[in-house]
């Protein structure tokens, strides 16, 4: 009898965050009493389908050990890597023996903690007999223009086909694992799961999520995110 294909989550959160300006990266930053990174594991926590949620982390960070969910019996880390496509590659090497090709492997950033659990779940719902696997995306709002320079506008781009990527990604063990194997031989530098599966040509399923579902990349997004997370407790 062939067995159900399983869900494993993967959190990203090797990354050093630059742009945020500050020497604690963005991910332990504070956000109402909790880091930034707990926010963006909680949900995958709640979602009882999930085997297990493994961190992938800057090699030497000692700072994961303060999460509220360091010690939590589904959660595990492993050495991450000085870019996304080897972070997860890393991710997916320690879930060997665990995974099979089949599987699911749910992707998110850690310094995205507004994901929305009802997201998490129409996600899951709309992939789960998908052969390629998806998404969640926002479709673009906002006027959009080219430039040639970066100073002048050259032209309007029109926006109706257009997305903005968010995560969670979900693809089969298998299949990611295949595709980042091409990135990396390759020497391409992917922002997200789906570029890593387009190299085979195959098209991901776009999910519509919440737009607020934001990744603190500079300081004003804590304050965003914090408004955001506030709003929600009003409800």
């Amino acid at each position: 009898m062939k067995r159900r294909a399983r869900r494993w989550a993967v959190v990203l959160a090797a990354g050093r965050g630059e742009r945020f300006g500050s020497p604690l990266p963005k991910q332990y930053q504070p956000l109402l009493g909790r880091q930034v990174i707990d926010w963006a594991i909680a949900p995958l926590l709640a979602e009882a389908s999930i085997e297990s949620v493994l961190v992938a982390l800057a090699r030497g960070d000692r700072r994961f050990s303060r999460s509220r969910y360091a010690g939590h019996a589904r959660v595990r880390s492993c050495i991450g890597g000085n870019r996304r496509e080897r972070s997860l590659a890393n991710a997916l090497t320690q879930l060997a023996g665990h995974a099979d090709e089949a599987d699911w492997v749910i992707v998110h950033d850690a310094a995205r903690p507004c994901l929305q659990a009802s997201d998490l779940r129409r996600l899951l719902a709309a992939t789960a007999r998908d052969r390629v696997g998806g998404l969640l995306a926002a479709p673009v709002s906002d006027t959009l223009k080219r430039s040639t320079d970066g100073k002048r506008s050259q032209e309007t781009v029109d926006r109706r086909r257009l997305w903005r990527a968010v995560t969670p990604q979900i693809f089969r063990y298998g299949l990611l694992q295949r595709a980042l194997s091409i990135c990396l031989e390759r020497g391409k530098a992917i922002t997200d799961e789906a570029a890593a599966i387009e190299t085979f040509g195959l098209r991901p399923l776009l999910v519509s999520g919440a737009a607020d579902n934001i990744k603190i990349t500079e300081a004003a997004d804590l304050e965003l995110a914090a408004a955001i997370l506030r709003a929600r407790r009003r409800r």
